[in-house]
C-alpha cells in the first residue's frame, strides 16, 4: 500500500527501527518509542551489516541511526539502504557534532541530525517532524549549519531563495516556511524547485549538505 503524504495530518502508526550498538541506549529508545501513542519500534539492530539486511526486508518509516558502529559505519549503511529503498527516512542520533560527520550524514541522505544528549521529548517530536517532512536538527547542529552560510555565495540564489534555504537548514517544513514568509505552500514549492535546480540536487538533505559545504547562503 502506498505510504501517505508526510505533509498531511498523521493518522498512521509510525514504524521505527533503531540501529545502535549500545545495548542500554538501544533498549531505552525502544521502550520510549513503544510507550508513545502512534509510534511502534518494529526492529532493532546492533550492527550496520544486520541493519542493511533487516531494514530492506522489513522497511520502517523512520530509522534512528547511530553513525559509529562496529564494522561498516552507519553512514555507509544508510547509503546502501537508500540506494535500494529511498522512501526510508533516517534520523541520525549520535555523539558526533563535528562538521565533517554532519556533512557526510546529510550527503548520505539523513533527514535529520540529533546529538545523544537530546531530551526524550525532543527525540519524539523530531520523529513526528521527520515523518511530516521536516529536517529536525539539534540546536548546536542547526546553528553550525546556519553559521556556515555567512560567506559570499557561489551559486546565484535570489534573496527569497536564500531565506527558504535557511529555513530548510533549520528543519522547517514547507508549511512552516510558508507561514513564516506569509506566502502559500505552492510558492514555497516553487522556490524549492528553483533551489534544487540551481544547486543541482534532488532532495532537502542534499540541498542542506551542499549549502553547508559550499557556504551558499
Amino acid at each position: 500500500m502506498p505510504r501517505e503524504s508526510k505533509t498531511s495530518s498523521i493518522d498512521h502508526n509510525i514504524e521505527i527501527a533503531i540501529v545502535e550498538d549500545d545495548t542500554i541506549i538501544r533498549e531505552s529508545l525502544a521502550i520510549l518509542i513503544n510507550g508513545t501513542p502512534g509510534l511502534t519500534c518494529i526492529s532493532t539492530f546492533s550492527t550496520a551489516e544486520a541493519a542493511v539486511k533487516g531494514l530492506l526486508e522489513n522497511p520502517p518509516d523512520i530509522v534512528l541511526l547511530d553513525i559509529t558502529l562496529p564494522g561498516i559505519s552507519g553512514i555507509d549503511a544508510m547509503r546502501k539502504i537508500r540506494a535500494e529503498n529511498p522512501d526510508i527516512d533516517f534520523l541520525v542520533l549520535t555523539i558526533h557534532e563535528d562538521r565533517e560527520q554532519v556533512f557526510q550524514a546529510l550527503c548520505a541522505g539523513a533527514s535529520g541530525y540529533l546529538v545523544k544528549d537530546t531530551p526524550s521529548s525532543e527525540i519524539l517530536e523530531s520523529i513526528y517532524d521527520c515523518y511530516r517532512g521536516g529536517a529536525p536538527m539539534s540546536s548546536k547542529i542547526a546553528r553550525m549549519v546556519v553559521n556556515s552560510f555567512h560567506v559570499a555565495p557561489k551559486v546565484a540564489l535570489t534573496e527569497r531563495e536564500k531565506e527558504v534555504l535557511t529555513f530548510l537548514c533549520n528543519g522547517s517544513t514547507y508549511k512552516m516556511i510558508a507561514a513564516s514568509l506569509f506566502v502559500s505552500e505552492g510558492t514555497v514549492h516553487f522556490h524549492i524547485k528553483n533551489i534544487y535546480k540551481k544547486l543541482e540536487v534532488n532532495s532537502k538533505s542534499e540541498a542542506v549538505a551542499k549549502a553547508l559545504t559550499e557556504k551558499l547562503v
